[in-house]
């Protein structure tokens, strides 16, 4: 996008046309699938890693709603993303609007451009959750070790694997776990296909 104001717009505008769900009972049934995966897994690690699987299929379906959208209302996305931090806008701006009506801030780019970080000061997904005390003493069962918004990383490694970008995501802050924010970080491992932009290409 040429400006984050132009982004914002853009991601207003296709979340007015979204239809919407209630806010509680879209975090209530997210917390209650969470609960499931906790009590079938039992191991935090694994229900973080199941989490993470279910997000991408679900950014695998998105991208393409995301995109489809995007081009009715003249867009154009798919040719303005040139580099990561075009898409890295993109995503925090318009994605997060679109779908969850939030609007992400992105930036903590790194020296080489191939990694940056997406802020929430607001997540639908943590609503009414207060993650339990840790307990040095529970091993795999702390649920401490729990990301509780993992389904984002998926969903954002699905989606931008779906436009030939093969990333890795992780959670680094929670506010679930006293952090004053939520970030993800995002880091772009290969590009999986020609045409994605000659700014994505090392040098």
């Amino acid at each position: 996008m040429s400006s984050k104001s132009q982004a914002a717009q853009a991601g207003q505008a296709l979340w007015s046309k979204m239809p919407k769900a209630n806010a509680e009972l879209f975090a209530l049934t997210y917390g209650s699938l969470v609960t499931e995966l906790v009590r079938d897994y039992e191991d935090p690690i694994e229900v973080n890693a199941q989490l993470d699987r279910i997000g991408h299929s679900i950014g695998v379906r998105c991208v393409d709603e995301f995109l489809s959208k995007a081009d009715v209302a003249g867009m154009g996305l798919a040719t303005q993303c040139q580099n990561l931090r075009d898409t890295a806008e993109v995503v925090s701006k318009i994605g997060f609007k679109m779908f969850l009506g939030i609007q992400a801030e992105v930036g903590g780019f790194s020296h080489d451009q191939r990694s940056f970080s997406i802020y929430l000061q607001d997540n639908p997904l943590s609503t009414f959750v207060e993650l339990p005390p840790g307990d040095e003493q529970s091993g795999g069962d702390d649920l401490r070790k729990l990301k509780y918004s993992n389904l984002y990383c998926g969903v954002i490694r699905g989606a931008l694997e779906q436009v030939n970008l093969k990333v890795e995501c992780s959670i680094v802050r929670d506010t679930l776990k006293g952090d004053e924010l939520n970030e993800i970080r995002v880091n772009l491992k290969e590009v999986l296909a020609d045409g994605a932009g000659d700014d994505y290409k090392e040098e």
